[in-house]
């Protein structure tokens, strides 16, 4: 079976995907890792930095012998895939998204910020500290914080250029809830527009978490579209779109 690799977003772990687990081990060789310092992984002394994050995905390929590999990312989880398409195309096979914030401006790194304060979330989210506590062990507050200095330096220095995208010659799927704010429908169509061999799927009545999801239409989903066979141009010309799920 082709090598599946899951990438969890931010403030998370490679547990938010144990609700589509055992349907994607149907049909794909599955791994799952978490970020450094997040989960299992233990606390790190680095900043959180999607290059980091990246390069965490590169050494858990090279330590399970995967060459190339498929990629679903949830939230952050998917922009650290994109990046990875860009920078190490050979690494990189397919890669599907959900809820991936595409355009990161200092506005919207602001926007995404706004909340991430450990104390402010003690006294307006409890339930969601108490679970914040449980997934990072070594210390969710210092998670909260290294996020928020990482959102604020990609605000300021994106992985991935407007006039980049372009350059991911990879088939992607965009996966997003038609009632998803964080992502936004609007830029994503931008930068679907932008590619030459993306899809876009819209989810009915979904948000942003992925507890929202309806996984049975997501795993269908991810496997029609990781089983799919590329079937270039002969004249060297990336495939048209074709406009599925939009």
């Amino acid at each position: 079976m082709e090598p599946l690799i899951l990438l969890h977003g931010a403030l998370g772990t490679s547990k938010q995907f144990d609700f589509i687990l055992p349907q994607l081990k149907e049909y794909f060789d599955v791994y799952l890792l978490d970020f450094e310092g997040h989960g299992d992984a233990g606390p790190t002394d680095s900043p959180f930095r999607i290059s980091y994050f990246s390069e965490n995905v590169l050494g858990y390929m090279d330590e399970h012998s995967i060459d190339q590999a498929n990629f679903f990312g949830y939230s952050m989880g998917g922009y650290v895939a994109l990046v990875l398409a860009k920078n190490h195309p050979q690494r990189v096979k397919r890669v599907a998204t959900l809820g991936t914030i595409l355009l990161w401006d200092e506005e919207i790194a602001e926007r995404e910020c706004k909340y991430l304060h450990p104390e402010r979330m003690k006294e307006k989210v409890p339930h969601f500290t108490e679970q914040l506590k449980e997934r990072h062990l070594s210390g969710w507050e210092r998670v909260v914080n290294s996020t928020r200095d990482m959102l604020q330096y990609l605000g300021e220095n994106p992985e991935i250029r407007s006039d980049e995208w372009k350059q991911i010659n990879c088939p992607l799927r965009f996966h997003l809830g038609d009632q998803d704010s964080t992502a936004g429908l609007g830029q994503t169509i931008k930068v679907y527009q932008k590619t030459n061999r993306s899809e876009l799927m819209v989810l009915p009545n979904t948000g942003h978490p992925i507890s929202e999801v309806d996984k049975e239409l997501l795993v269908s989903s991810l496997e029609v579209f990781f089983r799919e066979v590329s079937n270039p141009d002969p004249n060297g010309q990336p495939p048209k779109k074709n406009g599925r799920g939009n």
